[in-house]
């Protein structure tokens, strides 16, 4: 009886689980993935109405939709002085106007890629909703790039302001006229615009208060006025689509698209005199920055002990370390010390400060028992047991070095039977106490042998290096290639620089006007070209200065990469005669949308 009734309660709770398993909803499984972005199915007002004079905008799309980092995208042109609070509803986005809007004005209500689908994320891209509270919808367009002025790529986030305010001040003291964001190949396009003349700038808003107000935000400026008028600035429907066609697509590589102006970012250079930074990092050294080279200016560690430190600056000038030598100094947890620099004060006159900087360091306990002293690490560049022709042996060292002892450093030339002594000169840095270089008349394809003895190398401090000793040989001039590049067209004073594909710097060459560059003794590998107009010749790159309505100096890329081999020697010509030159697929483009 109890085996009867125990199958029967096992067949009802079978029978329950099954039912229970058809009544589950679930969701149909596969289909193709959405990749739709919303779309607007109605609003209000229309899309470009005229007359309006209402406080808010309803725009209601065709699914849900979610706001991504709507505070840094969201933009209104003309910018208005309190910005329009956005708030969403399921799939009805509205627009609250914070301030009374002005007369026959045209309004453009621009989002970026801030609008996307709630699902999968889809952005709608470059999405505007323009109206007018005149009786007509302001037309022209004005078009460009922006680009960094040194490496000539794009630069991500940039807005670009049009001034109807033409005073030089404008940008630093009133909010533009009209306003937009460049994409990430650099392409601006600023719509409905009426007419009249205006000036250009593009600024990195580090504040975002679309003004030019900040020392370290990134700037450009167009040299002329420009006039907008019908003749030159309105995009007949078939160049609209051309131009559209060219904006980003959110699934594929952007396609270049050039503009009317172009634009090249710069951050101006510090023009006042103050220390940036004190620090000190060790035990006995101490160090002090200017905001920029002092030049020939003094720039003075203050004491009536200069027996008891070391001061060394670097070539510019802003760069001032001060190693102390006596050790009841450096034991002290704060060490009050004067420095004398160039200073501009609140007139702007330059004059000497003296101030009183107390240095701390508090030194970590070592453990219990005898401190271990490490003996003096030495480094040298030569590396894989190989030098190229002509280069020199460097030893280089974390603190200031004394005289090395050469009697603890030999020379061999290394053959199969015995060690040949090799002569050789050691010689300081002639700016840097931690350098030293050794030269020798070392022959290609040969192999020696350096022993550096204990203690052949002694710091300031009287720590001194462990013994050590290393083989080499001077690789043959056929294992490297070799590049000469010719230069057409030039004028003036140029830099040219030999890039990796990265485009750091791994040479450089000064050169006046047309001729040939020589860049020896390269690896096998992909290679760059830049070439720096040097306008005021000081052998530098110099960037721009807004107040001094100097642009940056301008620069041009080899239009390709350059291939060396083994054993080669190239000759390339270039034509160098038109400034800010680089070819797209040498720009770098980094896609501004996340998916």
């Amino acid at each position: 009886m109890k085996k009867a009734l125990f199958f029967q309660a096992a067949g009802v709770l079978v029978i329950v689980i099954y039912l229970a398993s058809c009544a589950r909803i679930v969701p149909p499984s596969g289909g193709p993935k959405d990749v739709s972005p919303p779309a607007v199915v109605k609003s209000e007002p229309p899309q470009k109405s005229l007359f309006f004079k209402g406080k808010n905008i309803q725009i209601t799309f065709n699914e849900y939709i979610v706001l991504d980092k709507l505070n840094e995208k969201f933009m209104i042109s003309p910018p208005m002085d309190k910005k329009p609070e956005v708030t969403l509803r399921g799939k009805t986005l509205r627009i609250e106007f914070a301030e009374k809007l002005r007369d026959s004005v045209t309004y453009t209500l621009y989002f970026q890629d801030a609008i996307k689908d709630l699902n999968e994320s889809n952005p709608l891209v470059n999405f505007q909703f323009v109206f007018s509270t005149g009786s007509y919808i302001d037309s022209l367009t004005v078009t460009g790039n922006v680009f960094t002025s040194y490496s000539l790529n794009p630069s991500k986030n940039v807005i670009v302001m049009l001034h109807g305010e033409l005073a030089d001040s404008a940008p630093r003291k009133r909010i533009p006229d009209y306003v937009t964001i460049a994409d990430e190949t650099g392409f601006f396009r600023i719509n409905n615009i009426r007419p009249g003349k205006y000036r250009l700038f593009a600024l990195e808003d580090n504040n975002n208060n679309k003004l030019y107000d900040l020392q370290d935000e990134t700037f450009a400026f167009y040299d002329s006025i420009i006039d907008v008028n019908p003749v030159r600035h309105y995009l007949s429907p078939r160049e609209d689509s051309i131009m559209s066609g060219g904006r980003v697509d959110s699934l594929k590589r952007p396609l270049p698209v050039e503009g009317d102006y172009q634009l090249y970012l710069f951050k101006a250079p510090v023009r006042k005199y103050y220390l940036t930074s004190s620090a000190r990092g060790m035990q006995y050294k101490m160090v002090y920055t200017l905001s920029r080279p002092a030049d020939s200016l003094k720039f003075d560690f203050v004491t009536d002990e200069e027996e008891k430190f070391l001061v060394e600056k670097n070539a510019t000038g802003d760069t001032m370390t001060v190693w102390i030598l006596d050790s009841l100094i450096w034991s002290k947890q704060e060490i009050k010390t004067l420095v004398r620099y160039p200073y501009t004060d609140s007139t702007n006159k330059l004059v000497y400060r003296t101030d009183t900087i107390p240095m701390r360091y508090f030194a970590v306990k070592p453990p219990r028992g005898a401190e271990k002293r490490e003996p003096l690490a030495i480094s040298t560049n030569v590396s894989g047991g190989s030098l190229k022709p002509g280069q020199r042996i460097l030893f280089i060292s974390s603190v200031p070095l004394r005289r090395p002892d050469t009697s603890e450093i030999k020379l061999y030339l290394a053959e199969k039977d015995k060690r040949t002594v090799v002569p050789y000169q050691l010689f300081p840095d002639s700016t840097d106490t931690k350098k030293y270089f050794l030269k020798a008349d070392f022959a290609e394809d040969v192999k020696y042998q350096l022993i550096a003895g204990r203690g052949a190398f002694e710091s300031i401090y009287g720590t001194r290096s462990d013994s050590a000793g290393f083989t080499f040989t001077v690789r043959p001039e056929s294992s490297f290639g070799h590049l000469t590049v010719i230069l057409k067209n030039g004028e003036g004073p140029m830099i040219v620089q030999l890039l990796d594909k990265s485009e750091k710097v791994i040479l450089e060459q000064k050169t006046g006007e047309s001729g040939k560059v020589l860049f020896p003794f390269l690896e096998k590998g992909t290679y760059r070209l830049r070439v720096i107009y040097d306008f005021n010749g000081d052998g530098k790159w110099t960037s721009g200065d807004y107040d001094l309505k100097l642009q940056p100096e301008p620069v041009s890329f080899y239009p390709d990469e350059i291939d060396v081999k083994t054993d080669w020697k190239i000759e390339q010509e270039w034509d160098v005669g038109k400034k800010n030159e680089k070819s797209w697929k040498l720009r770098e483009i980094k896609q501004q949308q996340t998916r």
